[in-house]
């Protein structure tokens, strides 16, 4: 049984437990999840071991990649990104502005749709004020009617 997990930026720390039958012995507790799940890092986090990376000296990298669970190969890609431009922590995903996009478009529709109605029950108005003018004889704004 696992008795505490502590999972902090895609790793996990087991803590030792007592083996049940032997109160004597301590070790660490290994489980195999179902199923793997990949580990995400956010930008920020990205950005802080690129960091420390760059002030290790010589010899201190490895032990920070162990220490952090990672490996050089996140390193390389995470500096690809970074030269590139893409490791910026307020950069919304490609998925959130398309959902973005389409959300501004179901509003701007709603709004067309109900200006379109207001414009609709305008030039109803409008109509039968103008008719209302003609059978009373009564002058209209355009001049048109009779005096």
């Amino acid at each position: 049984m696992i008795s505490e997990r502590d999972v902090t930026n895609g790793r996990a720390t087991w803590t030792p437990q007592q083996v049940p039958g032997d109160e004597t012995q301590s070790r660490r507790a290994v489980e195999v999840p179902a199923k793997a799940v990949r580990r995400r890092f956010t930008s920020a986090y990205k950005a802080s071991i690129l960091e420390q990376a760059d002030k290790c000296a010589p010899g201190e990298l490895g032990a920070l990649l162990r220490r952090e669970g990672l490996y050089s190969s996140h390193l390389t890609k995470w500096r690809r990104q970074r030269a590139a431009g893409r490791l910026e922590p307020s950069r919304p995903s490609a998925k959130a502005e398309r959902d973005a996009a389409l959300r501004r478009v179901a509003d701007l529709e709603r709004e067309n749709r109900r200006l379109r109605q207001g414009l609709q029950r305008a030039e109803t108005i409008i109509t039968v004020q103008k008719k209302l003018c003609a059978l009373f004889n009564l002058p209209t704004a355009d001049g048109d009617g009779k005096s």
